[in-house]
Protein backbone atom coordinates (compact mmCIF):
# COMPACT_ATOMS: atom_id res chain seq x y z
CA UNK A 1 0.00 0.00 0.00
CA UNK A 2 2.56 2.60 0.76
CA UNK A 3 4.03 1.96 -2.55
CA UNK A 4 1.08 2.61 -4.49
CA UNK A 5 0.52 5.60 -2.75
CA UNK A 6 4.45 7.22 -3.39
CA UNK A 7 3.79 5.81 -6.88
CA UNK A 8 0.42 7.96 -6.96
CA UNK A 9 1.96 11.23 -5.58
CA UNK A 10 4.70 11.22 -7.66
CA UNK A 11 2.26 10.82 -10.66
CA UNK A 12 0.19 13.68 -9.24
CA UNK A 13 3.57 15.80 -8.88
CA UNK A 14 4.20 15.16 -12.30
CA UNK A 15 0.83 16.31 -13.31
CA UNK A 16 0.97 19.91 -11.59
CA UNK A 17 4.55 20.25 -13.11
CA UNK A 18 3.69 19.68 -16.61
CA UNK A 19 0.18 21.79 -16.05
CA UNK A 20 2.49 24.19 -14.87
CA UNK A 21 4.89 24.48 -18.46
CA UNK A 22 3.87 26.60 -21.23
CA UNK A 23 5.44 26.80 -24.71
CA UNK A 24 4.73 30.63 -23.69
CA UNK A 25 7.53 30.22 -21.37
CA UNK A 26 9.90 28.68 -24.16
CA UNK A 27 9.52 30.59 -26.83
CA UNK A 28 9.40 34.63 -24.98
CA UNK A 29 8.98 37.56 -27.36
CA UNK A 30 12.51 38.88 -27.45
CA UNK A 31 14.76 41.01 -29.41
CA UNK A 32 17.40 39.42 -30.63
CA UNK A 33 21.42 41.23 -31.57
CA UNK A 34 21.08 42.69 -34.90
CA UNK A 35 17.45 41.86 -35.78
CA UNK A 36 15.25 44.32 -37.18
CA UNK A 37 13.50 46.07 -34.27
CA UNK A 38 9.69 45.61 -33.78
CA UNK A 39 8.90 48.41 -31.06
CA UNK A 40 7.43 50.80 -33.56
CA UNK A 41 8.94 54.05 -32.69
CA UNK A 42 12.46 51.99 -34.62
CA UNK A 43 10.67 50.51 -37.18
CA UNK A 44 12.99 49.08 -39.50
CA UNK A 45 15.95 49.61 -37.18
CA UNK A 46 18.35 47.32 -35.44
CA UNK A 47 17.17 46.02 -32.07
CA UNK A 48 20.89 46.53 -30.98
CA UNK A 49 20.59 50.07 -29.31
CA UNK A 50 23.14 52.57 -28.50
CA UNK A 51 23.64 52.85 -24.88
CA UNK A 52 22.50 55.71 -23.06
CA UNK A 53 25.27 58.73 -22.64
CA UNK A 54 26.84 57.64 -19.12
CA UNK A 55 25.78 54.21 -19.37
CA UNK A 56 28.45 52.09 -16.85
CA UNK A 57 28.01 48.66 -17.26
CA UNK A 58 27.16 47.04 -13.70
CA UNK A 59 30.94 46.06 -12.37
CA UNK A 60 32.49 48.52 -14.45
CA UNK A 61 32.10 52.38 -12.16
CA UNK A 62 36.02 54.11 -12.31
CA UNK A 63 35.57 57.13 -9.92
CA UNK A 64 39.70 56.78 -9.45
CA UNK A 65 40.74 58.75 -12.26
CA UNK A 66 44.03 58.81 -10.90
CA UNK A 67 44.00 54.65 -10.68
CA UNK A 68 42.21 54.16 -14.24
CA UNK A 69 43.99 57.19 -16.09
CA UNK A 70 47.28 58.23 -14.80
CA UNK A 71 45.99 61.69 -14.57
CA UNK A 72 44.08 63.47 -11.77
CA UNK A 73 42.60 67.17 -11.90
CA UNK A 74 43.81 67.07 -15.90
CA UNK A 75 47.24 66.35 -15.02
CA UNK A 76 49.54 63.36 -14.49
CA UNK A 77 50.45 61.79 -10.88
CA UNK A 78 53.74 61.38 -9.99
CA UNK A 79 52.43 58.98 -7.41
CA UNK A 80 51.31 55.52 -7.34
CA UNK A 81 48.09 54.91 -6.24
CA UNK A 82 48.36 51.97 -5.52
CA UNK A 83 51.05 50.60 -2.56
CA UNK A 84 53.95 48.73 -4.49
CA UNK A 85 54.97 45.69 -2.46
CA UNK A 86 57.77 42.59 -3.39
CA UNK A 87 54.65 40.74 -5.05
CA UNK A 88 53.72 43.90 -7.23
CA UNK A 89 57.64 44.40 -8.70
CA UNK A 90 57.66 40.79 -9.20
CA UNK A 91 54.58 40.84 -11.03
CA UNK A 92 55.44 43.78 -13.09
CA UNK A 93 58.36 41.88 -13.69
CA UNK A 94 56.85 39.03 -15.47
CA UNK A 95 53.75 41.49 -17.23
CA UNK A 96 56.93 44.04 -18.61
CA UNK A 97 58.63 40.69 -20.32
CA UNK A 98 55.62 39.48 -21.94
CA UNK A 99 54.79 42.69 -23.17
CA UNK A 100 57.26 45.20 -23.28
CA UNK A 101 60.76 43.26 -23.21
CA UNK A 102 60.73 42.68 -27.30
CA UNK A 103 60.76 46.01 -27.95
CA UNK A 104 61.84 47.43 -25.40
CA UNK A 105 64.70 45.37 -24.56
CA UNK A 106 64.89 43.34 -20.79
CA UNK A 107 66.67 46.10 -18.82
CA UNK A 108 64.46 49.09 -20.73
CA UNK A 109 66.93 49.83 -22.89
CA UNK A 110 65.58 50.10 -26.43
CA UNK A 111 67.42 47.25 -27.38
CA UNK A 112 64.62 44.54 -27.26
CA UNK A 113 64.73 41.49 -29.99
CA UNK A 114 62.20 43.02 -31.86
CA UNK A 115 65.04 46.28 -32.56
CA UNK A 116 67.65 44.43 -33.22
CA UNK A 117 66.45 42.04 -35.98
CA UNK A 118 65.48 45.13 -38.32
CA UNK A 119 62.59 47.25 -36.75
CA UNK A 120 63.24 50.39 -39.02
CA UNK A 121 61.28 53.33 -37.59
CA UNK A 122 62.25 57.52 -37.30
CA UNK A 123 62.21 56.93 -33.65
CA UNK A 124 63.30 53.73 -32.38
CA UNK A 125 61.90 52.34 -29.29
CA UNK A 126 62.25 54.01 -26.03
CA UNK A 127 65.07 53.43 -23.72
CA UNK A 128 63.75 54.27 -20.12
CA UNK A 129 67.07 55.41 -19.13
CA UNK A 130 67.21 59.14 -20.77
CA UNK A 131 67.23 61.83 -18.77
CA UNK A 132 63.63 62.74 -19.66
CA UNK A 133 61.98 59.78 -19.37
CA UNK A 134 63.68 59.27 -15.88
CA UNK A 135 61.86 62.64 -14.87
CA UNK A 136 58.59 61.45 -16.19
CA UNK A 137 55.42 61.39 -14.02
CA UNK A 138 54.40 57.79 -13.54
CA UNK A 139 51.19 59.01 -15.01
CA UNK A 140 52.79 58.91 -18.36
CA UNK A 141 54.05 55.53 -18.04
CA UNK A 142 50.74 54.10 -17.29
CA UNK A 143 49.01 56.46 -20.36
CA UNK A 144 51.14 55.32 -22.98
CA UNK A 145 50.30 51.36 -21.46
CA UNK A 146 46.73 52.50 -21.43
CA UNK A 147 46.47 54.47 -25.18
CA UNK A 148 50.31 53.69 -26.61
CA UNK A 149 52.32 56.26 -28.01
CA UNK A 150 53.71 56.53 -31.88
CA UNK A 151 53.72 53.53 -33.00
CA UNK A 152 52.98 51.15 -29.55
CA UNK A 153 49.77 49.64 -29.93
CA UNK A 154 47.25 50.43 -27.03
CA UNK A 155 47.69 47.28 -23.95
CA UNK A 156 44.74 48.04 -22.47
CA UNK A 157 42.37 45.45 -23.77
CA UNK A 158 45.83 42.82 -23.09
CA UNK A 159 46.94 44.47 -19.40
CA UNK A 160 44.09 45.15 -16.95
CA UNK A 161 45.25 48.08 -14.63
CA UNK A 162 46.49 46.63 -11.98
CA UNK A 163 48.98 45.08 -14.25
CA UNK A 164 49.88 48.74 -15.65
CA UNK A 165 50.68 49.73 -12.37
CA UNK A 166 52.78 46.99 -11.28
CA UNK A 167 54.77 47.39 -15.09
CA UNK A 168 55.21 51.54 -14.13
CA UNK A 169 56.42 50.36 -10.82
CA UNK A 170 58.81 47.65 -12.71
CA UNK A 171 59.87 50.52 -14.94
CA UNK A 172 61.26 52.42 -12.04
CA UNK A 173 63.21 49.77 -10.15
CA UNK A 174 64.88 49.11 -14.14
CA UNK A 175 65.95 52.60 -14.20
CA UNK A 176 66.84 52.96 -10.60
CA UNK A 177 68.94 49.76 -11.66
CA UNK A 178 70.79 51.55 -14.45
CA UNK A 179 71.25 54.91 -12.98
CA UNK A 180 71.72 54.32 -9.31
CA UNK A 181 74.50 54.97 -7.37
CA UNK A 182 76.40 53.27 -4.12
CA UNK A 183 75.31 55.94 -2.15
CA UNK A 184 71.37 55.14 -3.03
CA UNK A 185 71.73 51.90 -1.31
CA UNK A 186 70.10 52.04 2.73
CA UNK A 187 73.27 51.59 4.96
CA UNK A 188 71.84 48.65 6.53
CA UNK A 189 71.44 47.07 2.73
CA UNK A 190 75.13 47.67 1.83
CA UNK A 191 76.59 44.21 3.43
CA UNK A 192 74.27 42.36 1.40
CA UNK A 193 75.87 43.78 -2.07
CA UNK A 194 79.03 41.76 -3.25
CA UNK A 195 82.04 43.23 -2.81
CA UNK A 196 83.68 44.66 -6.21
CA UNK A 197 86.72 43.10 -7.19
CA UNK A 198 89.60 44.97 -6.27
CA UNK A 199 91.84 44.70 -9.68
CA UNK A 200 94.64 42.53 -8.22
CA UNK A 201 95.88 40.04 -10.64
CA UNK A 202 94.27 41.35 -13.49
Amino acid sequence: MRYIRRLRLAALGLVVLAAGCHTDMWVQPKAKSQALSGFSSWEGQSASRTPVSGTVARGQVRLDDAYFTGFENGKMIDRFPIKVTKEVLERGQERFNIYCSHCHGRIGDGKGMIAQRGLVLARPPASYHTDRLREMPVGHFYDVITNGYGVMYRQAPNVDPADRWAIVAWLRVLQTSQNGRIQDVPNDQLSQLETPPTGEGN
